[in-house]
């Protein structure tokens, strides 16, 4: 079956942020929702739904909770048990439920900027402290990667006066794309049981693999971690229904799991009808053709970008993501030069017309970049890098 990822959807007549924040002449590649219709199972179940006509409360379902349980295996070769995955109303909400759950007021979470801007509101959130460990930046002429700086990473442990509880782990990371190696994971984990932590591990975009690239869960190395794991996974970013608002933590450990789900519950944490059977039939497997379509779209997505930054745009380096439709664009150099005066997301903003990211906004070893959306149909990416060219151009 065939799929039409260069369909232009007009999304201004909807209520999508994406595209209502900015003026109608500015091209929106910020948040991360992609630009495509969701897969046409989850359009006819939610359709029947609203043809059904009745929206009361709803819980999840053994079902829904067995096909969750049931991908994890297919995937991974991971085996959970059903009653060990608790439903969300989104992974934000899962991971901070994560720290109200594990966390002790004063206690250390631990992240690895520049990260995803949530997890740098996470400890404040619940009275904790956060603790950075930076990430290391490898340039190569005009494309860069990252690394984990385990320096850094190790100092930042106990850092801050605060007993680290927490690991909040981003995997595939976002901004920067990247798939972390089955020994970056493994050390990481050893980390984990050596102080005595909590890996809470974003795997939002694990299902959106580009180039071959393959996602190893942290939780299914050992069951010494998975002891002291809570995986959050959703289909929202997978299959483009953010809007629907749900995910599933899952906690291997019996007491652990317990915790959070009181947690859950104490902070009333509902999922509706309609995410819940969006998220059913997403996981199934009926829509997985569709999803192989949309990583090979997106990679050439991205090897399309990378190409156009490396000639058409001198002085800014770009990542080859190996995951998400994120990619993170190093302008020190020209704004160093002078070229682009302040700040590089103003400058697009005001002189290209397109809407990205602030780097400044993923925290310490953001500044000067900006994260670009490459999830939209490949004439609508095309637009926005040749209005950055002729901005560059302009000077």
């Amino acid at each position: 079956m065939t799929y039409d990822f260069d369909r232009i959807i007009d999304r201004r007549s909807s209520g999508s942020i994406k595209w209502k924040r900015y003026p109608a002449d500015v091209l929106p590649l910020w948040v991360a929702d992609m630009d495509f219709a969701a897969p046409q199972p989850v359009q006819e179940t939610l359709r029947a739904g609203v043809d059904h006509g009745i929206f009361g409360y709803e819980m999840p379902s053994p079902e829904l909770l067995e096909v969750v349980a049931q991908r994890m295996q297919r995937l991974y070769g991971w085996q959970v048990s059903p009653d060990s995955i608790v439903p969300t109303p989104g992974i934000v909400s899962a991971f901070n439920a994560a720290a109200a759950a594990v966390c002790a007021e004063g206690e250390g979470i631990l992240v690895q900027p520049p990260v995803y801007p949530p997890f740098l509101a996470l400890a404040g959130n619940v009275g904790a402290v956060c603790q950075p460990a930076l990430l290391r930046q490898m340039n190569d002429g005009s494309r860069l990667r990252y690394g984990i700086d385990w320096p850094a990473f190790e100092a930042a442990l106990g850092s801050g006066g605060a007993r680290t509880r927490m690991l909040m782990l981003c995997a595939p990371h976002n901004p920067t794309g990247q798939v972390y190696t089955r020994a970056e994971l493994e050390r990481m984990a050893e980390s984990c049981v050596k102080h005595d932590l909590i890996l809470c591990s974003d795997e939002i975009h694990s299902e959106l693999l580009l180039g071959g690239a393959r996602h190893v869960p942290p939780a299914s190395l050992d069951p010494a971690i998975a002891g002291r794991s809570i995986t959050l996974v959703a289909p929202s970013k997978t299959f483009n229904v953010p809007g629907l608002f749900c995910g599933f933590a899952i906690l291997p450990d019996q007491e652990l799991c317990e915790r959070y789900r009181k947690t859950v519950e104490r902070m009333t944490l509902h999922v509706s009808g309609p995410g819940l059977a969006a998220a059913q039939v997403a996981f199934s497997g009926a829509c997985d053709d569709w999803l192989a379509a949309l990583c090979r779209y997106l990679t050439a997505n991205r090897d399309f970008l990378v190409g156009f930054v490396q000639t058409h745009l001198p002085g800014i380096r770009t990542t080859v993501p190996d995951a998400t439709y994120l990619a993170w664009l190093d302008c020190n150099d020209l704004l160093q030069a002078g070229r682009l005066g302040g700040s590089a997301y103003k400058f697009f903003l005001e002189q290209a017309r397109v809407g990205l990211n602030d780097g400044a906004e993923f925290g310490p070893g953001g500044e000067g970049f900006v994260r670009l959306n490459f999830g939209c149909p490949r004439a609508t990416l095309v637009e926005a890098l040749e209005r950055m060219r002729a901005a560059l151009e302009r000077g």
